[in-house]
């Protein structure tokens, strides 16, 4: 486990209580302050995600999608950046994600080192 400090917040949005539990310790473990959430409603009334600058939201959620979250956060002045996970990779989800301004898109299941590596940049 990093001893560090916590010095970047990332926010997790995914409706899979196990995945984004997994996801928030492997981000805490290597010193990321992670507030997660299970749905668009609740991220987008969270009052501490505008200090995030990170975003990893799942594609398909319960009250919307991962294009929708970004969308509305870009809309309330958030400049972070993106990335979205998906079991339901498809070239035309690829394409509407990076124009909506996600960094990269990944495919579920998550590997590790492949998150680890893209908010490491």
């Amino acid at each position: 486990m990093n001893d560090q400090p916590p010095t970047r917040t990332v926010i997790v949005v995914e409706d899979d209580d196990s995945v984004r539990r997994s996801m928030q310790l492997l981000l805490h473990w290597q010193g990321f302050d992670v507030r997660s959430y299970p749905n668009v409603a609740r991220v987008l009334s969270g009052e501490d995600i505008d200090t995030a600058r990170i975003l990893v939201a799942d594609y398909r959620l319960p009250d919307g999608d991962g294009i929708g979250v970004l969308t509305a956060l870009r809309k309330r002045g958030w400049h972070g950046r993106a990335f979205m996970i998906t079991g339901h990779h498809t070239p035309d989800l690829e394409r509407a994600a990076l124009s909506c301004g996600y960094v990269a898109v990944l495919q579920k299941p998550l590997r590790h080192h492949e998150l680890l590596g893209l908010l490491g940049r």
